[in-house]
């Protein structure tokens, strides 16, 4: 009686082990740089939306100002009529305004935005010389209009500065302070006014 030897079967062993072995870690580090990746894309999101904020924010600034400008020459127009010997004051106001008209970037905008206040006070406080013109209707709706306009660009300005102030902390902490110079977000100026021109403007009658 012939007893057949069994043969070795090919690959046998600790082959699968040792795989299972690799697998393991292999699988670790995938999900670690998938979490990182994921991360980076959220903080990223992130910075965007609080610069797309300061943006929008800008832009209802950029919305009152013009009302303002529109405003500025109907009231100059509705003082000469009255004031004929305040040349100077107006053409000071009309001067303001055109600066502040062709102004750029915040910083300079802020600049424009102080003078033309101070021109425009000075024209209401010439205005308190003229009776007649203070009782004008068309010089009075101006200036409540003025006043409104100058009340939401105040709202306005603080709504900007605060959104500047979340995103320049947000990319000055870690790890956001990584992505920001990767990605080139950089830092805000904030919109300042001077302390006598905050505000609007106030004029009593």
């Amino acid at each position: 009686m012939i007893v057949a030897t069994p043969r070795p079967v090919a690959g046998t062993g600790h082959a699968p082990d040792a795989e299972r072995s690799l697998m393991v870690p292999l699988l670790i580090i995938l999900a670690i740089v998938a979490v990182l990746v994921i991360f980076v894309i959220m903080l990223y999101n992130s910075l965007v939306s609080l610069r797309n904020r300061i943006e929008n924010a800008w832009a209802q600034i950029d919305v009152q100002l013009k009302r303002r400008y529109d405003l500025i020459p109907n009231l100059v127009e509705t003082v000469k009529g009255y004031a004929t010997h305040e040349q100077e004051t107006l053409e000071k106001v009309i001067q303001a305004r055109n600066m502040a008209v062709s102004a750029t970037g915040v910083e300079g905008q802020a600049e424009a935005e102080n003078m033309l206040t101070g021109a425009l006070k000075s024209l209401f406080a010439v205005s308190e010389a003229y009776p007649d013109l203070k009782a004008n209707q068309s010089f009075l709706q101006l200036q409540e209009e003025l006043t409104g306009t100058e009340g939401r660009i105040a709202y306005a300005r603080q709504f900007y500065n605060d959104s500047v102030f979340k995103y320049n902390t947000k990319i000055q902490s870690f790890p956001a302070v990584i992505i920001a110079g990767m990605f080139g977000f950089s830092e805000r100026e904030y919109f300042e006014t001077d302390d006598e021109s905050r505000g609007p403007v106030q004029v009593q009658f």
